[in-house]
């Protein structure tokens, strides 16, 4: 047995497709294990693969669920597109709009006090 490698970051990665990566794993009986983030989230969370031998074969049937992924969700999105069910950026905000108003808020006090902040650093070198 060689060393562990790493075969898949889950920085970002959906759940649904971590979860199918791991089944794709389990189901072809190649050994893993996971790596958090930790409690801080310094750490890179990841699946390894126990044994390195098992990387090439591992990548493969990685790539190949991947690429059907990209099919499926690519069919998927022009699905609800066509049917008009794609939701928009106006549609999450009518669903909840106080908390869109207090994000927007939120963005305005800090580009507020950003700009107040870079004129009195000017203002004080005129003094």
């Amino acid at each position: 047995m060689s060393q562990s490698k790493i075969l898949f970051r889950l920085s970002g990665v959906p759940d649904d497709e971590a979860d199918d990566v791991r089944m794709l794993l389990t189901d072809n009986h190649i050994d893993y294990y996971e790596t958090s983030a930790g409690n801080w989230g310094v750490s890179m969370p990841a699946i390894w693969l126990r044994d390195a031998d098992d990387y090439d074969r591992a990548r493969s049937l990685l790539d190949e669920y991947q690429q059907a992924r990209t099919v499926r969700m690519r069919t998927e999105y022009e699905r609800l597109k066509r049917e008009g069910k794609l939701k928009t950026w106006f549609d999450a905000a009518r669903e909840k709009p106080l908390l869109y108003l207090f994000h927007f808020f939120v963005a305005v006090l800090v580009v507020y006090l950003s700009v107040r902040l870079v004129i009195d650093i000017g203002n004080m070198g005129n003094n």
